[in-house]
């Protein structure tokens, strides 16, 4: 593993990228309720000489969720649904994100999944504001995608534009409940609905549904469900997703015309031939998730059944197709997705409305979709977003 570039981002471990990126997401969205930096600094200190074991990082993981989860338990027994609320939530942050790495996923890693999916359930009925509905998504089968739909408390029925929220490679719709600052979107007066499309979250663990590259078609299944919704303005709705989700959002405005606003939070051009590099330098690179990770989600046995699959994951002659307004958010030392493919596929974009926001090392937010300073990142989608949208 290469040694992560110190100068340009706090490291709690400098020697694994991959970890500290993880810790980095919990760290800097310890201010929307996932964590608390006094349990994830309990948590490093005791992998500090188990860096690189993810049996460890499993392990260590799921007992801070296990300790948060019995204090929300005894709070909520005695009716302190505050108090409940916040250890909940930061139970399923850390159910969630122990599991992340744990390859294959065995029982004991579904059912640590699932305790983090019950948790963020009970942490949101006991949360004040804002209102998180946890809500099914009509898909093709007669299968549904698991989604979170947040509105403002006092919403009630009024018609709210709307943004659909879609996972990256490795994370769920509770990850980016709190990665994407959804209670300060919700706060301008937006409306979100969270989903674990193919290959995320309980669509991939408990659905059998597989990563896929035409993501217009669960975009449409989500589309198709809002306007079902008295209080969503199915004439206001935007998309936006972050890392692997730059090519989702992309893909879905490409396709699906009723979508007003597109937010690529981190850049995508060729999906195929970044795992290509990924392999040829033997995983020696900056990788968020363990290299088996690929094979898992587009249910292959070998690398070169994984390249064929990835081959449509590129796009170049699908951007070219978008209309609505585009806003592309990247990382200048982005480590794991280069500038050239951000600014290649920014030069692509067939909407005349299109913005290219690049976060430097100077003012923060220069790595992977911003993790090193979602503080200044995310207002600035926000805002995006809720001008595009008429909030």
């Amino acid at each position: 593993m290469e040694p992560v570039r110190k100068e340009t981002w706090f490291a709690y471990f400098p020697e694994d990228y991959r970890w500290s990126a993880a810790m980095l997401i919990m760290i800097s969205t310890a201010p929307f309720g996932s964590s608390d930096i006094g349990e994830i600094d309990r948590v490093g200190k005791r992998l500090k000489e188990r860096i690189g074991n993810d049996e460890a990082w499993f392990e260590e993981w799921t007992r801070m969720a296990e300790e948060g989860e019995a204090r929300a338990k005894g709070a909520a027994s005695k009716g302190r649904r505050v108090t409940a609320s916040r250890f909940y939530l930061r139970a399923a942050m850390y159910y969630q994100m122990g599991e992340r790495f744990r390859q294959p996923k065995d029982k004991k890693a579904l059912q640590v999944f699932r305790r983090g999916v019950e948790c963020f359930k009970a942490g949101a009925r006991y949360l004040d504001s804002p209102a998180i509905e946890h809500v099914e998504v009509p898909f093709e089968g007669g299968k549904s995608l698991p989604a979170l739909f947040v509105k403002p408390s006092d919403g009630g029925d009024r018609p709210l534009p709307t943004v659909i929220f879609f996972d990256g490679l490795d994370v769920t719709k509770e990850i980016c409940y709190f990665m994407g600052g959804v209670g300060d979107l919700v706060r301008r007066g937006v409306s979100c609905l969270l989903v674990d499309g193919p290959g995320n979250g309980e669509s991939i663990r408990f659905r059998g549904l597989y990563l896929r590259h035409d993501q217009e078609v669960p975009a449409k299944a989500a589309l198709d469900y809002l306007e079902t919704r008295k209080d969503v303005d199915a004439q206001r709705v935007g998309v936006m997703a972050l890392s692997l989700g730059g090519y989702y959002a992309p893909r879905s405005a490409a396709f699906e015309k009723r979508l007003k606003a597109c937010v690529a939070w981190g850049a995508q051009w060729d999906y195929q031939a970044v795992w290509r590099r990924r392999f040829e330098m033997a995983y020696m690179t900056a990788l968020s998730v363990p290299p088996d990770h690929i094979q898992w989600v587009l249910n292959v046995k070998s690398i070169e059944e994984a390249l064929e699959k990835l081959e449509k994951f590129k796009l170049g002659g699908v951007v070219e197709k978008i209309t609505c307004p585009f806003l592309l958010v990247h990382g200048a030392d982005d480590a794991q997705i280069p500038l050239e493919d951000a600014e290649a596929c920014f030069r692509a974009v067939g909407s005349k409305d299109k913005t290219f926001k690049i976060f430097t090392a100077e003012e923060g937010g220069s790595q992977h979709c911003n993790i090193d300073y979602l503080g200044l990142a995310l207002p600035y989608m926000h805002d995006w977003l809720a001008e595009k949208l008429g909030a």
